[in-house]
This record gives structure tokens, sequence and C-alpha cells, in this order.
């Protein structure tokens, strides 16, 4: 049913039920789990001026990914895993990688902004579950 999951993260905390359920799943179809990290480029302007691998360089450089703490689960579980680093608008970009990749389930955690900044952006996932043809998974993210 699923052969490759895409689990985007934006690195922030509590999305550890997103990850459980992603590896779950992975596992349960052995599935490719595909992990994918943007870089916002409205919420990071200096990201604008550098290519991409400045970008991935400049994430190396501050300490861990974003999108290891994902891999070395699906590592322990030994799920074959593909990573991904991109710039650019997240729910655009997850759309275009889930196409380009052949994802067959998004599985993401909501959560995040709320008040004004929910206004002007909007809420990601909103955007995924509205814009993508294939089933997208929402988990609630861990506020604590």
């Amino acid at each position: 049913m699923y052969e490759t999951i895409l689990v985007p993260t934006d690195g922030s905390q509590g999305a550890d039920a997103v990850v459980e359920h992603a590896v779950d799943i992975a596992s349960r179809y052995d599935a490719t789990l595909h992990v994918l990290y943007v870089v916002d480029v409205r919420m990071n302007p200096i990201s604008t001026e550098m290519d991409r691998d400045e970008v991935i360089q400049s994430i190396d450089q501050s300490g861990e990914r974003p999108t290891t703490p994902i891999l070395d689960q699906a590592e322990q579980r030994m799920i074959p895993t593909t990573e991904a680093i991109r710039l650019g608008v997240p729910h655009e970009i997850i759309r275009e990688y889930a196409e380009k990749e052949d994802i067959n389930l998004v599985v993401m955690g909501t959560h995040g902004r709320s008040g004004l900044e929910h206004t002007l952006l909007g809420s990601t996932t909103e955007r995924v579950v509205r814009t993508v043809d294939l089933p997208v998974f929402t988990i609630p993210l861990n506020t604590d």
C-alpha cells in the first residue's frame, strides 16, 4: 500500500509522535522513509542569498541537522531512508517533492504558529493537505 513515506520536519520540538507513527508505518509496509527539511525562505532571509550547498554547510556547522533524529530512529528499525534539504516555501516544496519522488503518504504534525503568525503565513500542514493529491496523516505535536 505504501512504498514511499514522506516526513517533512521543521526541526521543532515535540515531533516525537510524528516520528514514531511514520517509522511504525514504514516498518509495517516495508516502505522507504523520506525525511525532508525545508529552510523556509520567508523566515530566513539570509537563505535567499545562499545556495543549497551553503545552507547545508551552515546547518552542519551549527550542530545537528534537523533530520538526524528521524534518520537515527529509522535506522534503529532498519528502515531505508532518504534525506533531503531544500530551500523555499515549505508547503510548495513538500508538494513538489512528493510529486517528484512518487510519495504514497505524507506524515506530518499539526502545530506551530498561532495568532498573527498563523494569519500571515497560514499552516504548512493545512496547505499541504489542501494541495497534495495523496493521503496526509496528521498528528498533533506535543507542546510540552
